[in-house]
């Protein structure tokens, strides 16, 4: 009896999963070419055009009295037609991608498909109902996050895609990816969702890791989910040879839409500042300062902005911004720009074994940025010296190339080490390209000069070496260099 009731429940289980099967086979599309023809309108190519200076230096000079003299005479006569016989100026173009999300002619893209571009041209899709070409304008442009927003003027209303809620993408998720990959004009791929959250080198990044194939000239394309909404910007591919090999990154929409809507409004970003440098809470951290978690930001400086103005302090530990807990730096660094400027928010910290709860009103990171700009240069305008040879070590100003480059914080200040004399002291002692000084003779640097300044305070006082922070991947050490070597 028992046998008999198994094999019963042995076949009714096995109907179910063929009825399931059956049920997950209907539900999926035969086809991606419905949802393609609906959405494939709003996609656009983009060329661009620029005026560059015509070519200048060597121009094949040949000895006088040489037979080809001559020829190499008349050659660069055709080419060096300008005046005083100067090379003339050339157009470079270039492609990209982009997609229309309002009827009245609005179109995003990525800021480096347009950047520097004299001429931009939006080539619409067949079905639009547009001209073939329409000349667009800049509204505005985001290059913290890749983001540009262009305009142009349609004779009739446009077709246009929705934003969708990249929040609700899973890994595994289908995903389309359109544009004009190679110029090889409007193109269709599909993919999965790989991964989420991925960083690349900006504060500000929330990629979308996917499968589906992007090349160059899909920048600036959407990347659409199965109901037809962009839930990402096409902007970046990791390959070792130029070509699509299955990684590939999209800006996540709902840090797009943020962007777009404050270049939409004011032709520019406005994003919050709070005003401190931070860094991670690390195990050893948390335990020497008695925290549950190696969670939050770590203020290590309060420099003058907000963050002093409200009573924050270096050793804080920020564990709550604007209700919201704070992870990590990165965590906080975005949340903070997403603050509109002049929020009053709370600000919960960890301090002295205890917590503690700070308003501060937020200022603007893009005039923060600014006056940091207009204090690196001299008095007389000229910019300040960028790069220096002392004590074995090439040492530049931190900017944000460099920041990019090194994958350290846009807030971190300092002087990175871009050469090691091999035959140094420095080298010696473990410093390498790569690595940050924040602090000399236990004081803040944040220029050449202010290195300088500490190396005669310390020669003054009579002391024969100077102490170094030294940062690399994050991890502070501090190295003693001689000073009379």
């Amino acid at each position: 009896m028992i046998t008999r009731s198994r094999l019963m429940w042995m076949a009714l289980l096995s109907v179910l999963f063929v009825l399931a099967q059956t049920l997950i086979a209907q539900a999926r599309p035969e086809s991606l070419a419905p949802l393609a023809e609906r959405i494939s309108p709003s996609v656009v190519n983009i060329t661009t055009s620029t005026l560059v200076e015509g070519r200048t230096g060597p121009q094949g000079i040949v000895p006088e009295g040489s037979p080809f003299e001559d020829f190499f005479r008349e050659f660069q006569d055709r080419n060096n037609d300008g005046e005083n016989g100067t090379p003339r100026p050339r157009r470079s173009s270039a492609l990209g991608s982009g997609f229309v999300i309002s009827e009245d002619g609005y179109i995003v893209t990525n800021n480096h498909v347009i950047e520097g571009a004299d001429e931009i041209v939006i080539e619409f899709f067949p079905g639009n109902g547009q001209p073939e070409e329409l000349k667009a304008t800049v509204v505005g442009t985001d290059p913290k996050t890749d983001i540009a927003l262009l305009k142009v003027e349609a004779e009739s209303p446009l077709k246009f895609v929705k934003f969708g809620n990249s929040d609700t993408a899973k890994v595994g998720d289908w995903v389309i990816a359109m544009g004009n990959p190679l110029g090889q004009g409007f193109s269709v791929s599909a993919g999965i969702v790989s991964a989420r959250n991925r960083a690349l080198s900006g504060s500000y990044d929330d990629y979308i890791q996917t499968d589906a194939a992007i090349n160059r000239g899909n920048s600036g394309g959407p990347l659409f989910n199965m109901d037809g909404e962009v839930v990402g910007v096409n902007t970046a591919i990791l390959s070792p040879n130029g070509g699509s090999i299955g990684i590939g990154f999209s800006m996540a929409s709902n840090v797009v839409t943020k962007v777009v809507d404050q270049l939409r409004e004011f032709g520019e970003t406005r994003r919050g500042w709070l005003g401190v440098r931070i860094q991670d809470v690390t195990e050893d951290v948390a335990e020497a300062m008695g925290l549950d978690e190696a969670k939050g930001a770590l203020i290590t400086d309060v420099p003058d902005g907000p963050a002093k103005d409200a009573g924050l302090l270096a050793g804080d530990v920020i564990l709550s911004f604007d209700g919201v807990e704070v992870d990590d730096t990165r965590g906080l660094v975005r949340q903070v720009g997403e603050t509109t400027v002049g929020k009053a928010v709370r600000v919960v910290v960890y301090r002295d074994g205890g917590t503690q709860t700070v308003l501060v009103t937020l200022g603007r990171r893009e005039d923060a940025e600014r006056e940091e700009t207009e204090e690196e240069t001299t008095e007389d305008g000229a910019p300040s010296v960028s790069e220096k040879d002392v004590l074995g070590l090439t040492l530049q100003v931190l900017n944000d190339d460099l920041r990019s480059e090194l994958g350290v914080g846009e807030d971190e200040t300092g002087l990175a080490v871009t050469n090691v004399d091999e035959t140094s002291e420095a080298f010696e002692k473990g410093l390498r390209a790569g690595d940050v000084i924040t602090e000399a003779g236990q004081q803040k640097v944040t220029s050449l000069a202010d290195l300088d300044a500490r190396i005669e305070e310390a020669k003054e006082a009579g002391r024969k070496s100077l102490l170094l922070l030294v940062r690399r991947n994050g991890e502070p050490r501090f190295v003693a260099l001689n000073l009379e070597g």
